[in-house]
């Protein structure tokens, strides 16, 4: 398979909405394979089709523990049904690197997508997992977590990378980059 190249702030594919996927052929399992490759070697968690520049409505993830066997999902042309509760974690990104916020979300959700076979998927998520599946469909609406903070927080990150820095404070190992 091949790694992709991540694109990060301030391409404008970032911006953009993504299109629903209407066929589910050997081009979208092919994008999915390479798109694991690439998450998994830039040790995210989860990576939606538009930060690799494809407007493809599509995301997948896999939260494990460095302990657990790999738990890949791939979620296409997804839609949150229900959500309930709230969670807030530090959030990375891959899309955004060295920026980390805390991101008030849902903490249980119930998603509707379709799987690489076709076929209509439920899932319940609740926790870290609930996050990330929220994080990437963020992406998939064209919203970064640089849409979540402050003006200041913002003009701060903007202002590092024209200095070439990533990294605004100090690095927090607890921090996921979704």
């Amino acid at each position: 398979m091949s790694i992709l190249q991540i694109y990060t702030y301030p391409e404008t594919i970032l911006k953009k909405k993504a299109k629903p996927v209407n066929n589910i052929d050997n081009n979208i399992r092919t994008l999915v394979d390479n798109m694991f490759d690439t998450m998994y070697n830039a040790l995210g968690i989860g990576l939606a089709a538009t930060q690799i520049g494809e407007e493809s409505l599509l995301f997948l993830m896999d939260v494990h523990t460095e302990d657990e066997k790999k738990h890949p999902m791939v979620f296409i042309n997804p839609r949150i049904v229900e959500s309930s509760g709230e969670a807030s974690i530090e959030e990375g990104c891959l899309s955004l690197p060295g920026f980390r916020i805390n991101v008030k979300r849902k903490d249980q959700i119930l998603v509707s997508a379709f799987d690489l076979n076709e076929k209509e998927i439920f899932f319940e998520a609740k926790g870290l997992t609930a996050i990330v599946i929220q994080h990437e469909m963020d992406h998939l609406m064209g919203i970064t977590l640089l849409d979540k903070t402050s003006l200041l927080k913002r003009e701060a990150y903007i202002r590092s990378l024209k200095k070439g820095r990533t990294e605004l404070g100090p690095a927090n190992h607890h921090s996921q980059k979704i």
